[in-house]
């Protein structure tokens, strides 16, 4: 009986390190889209502080 116990927690713990590298891999393919959505917010804001001022 006590082998079917940590044979059960092991497969537990297998599950939550799957479970712990997926979204780790998730975090790193999402990290490209933050640079690049935080490039063009960049981008924006220089653009709208440009035209917000009148020179004339």
């Amino acid at each position: 009986m006590r082998w079917k116990s940590t044979i059960r927690e092991l497969s537990a713990e297998a599950r939550l390190h799957l479970y712990a590298r997926s979204v780790s891999r998730r975090a790193k393919a999402s990290a490209p889209h933050i640079g690049l959505y935080s490039a063009f917010a960049v981008i924006a804001a220089i653009v709208l502080g440009t035209l917000s001022v009148h020179p004339f």
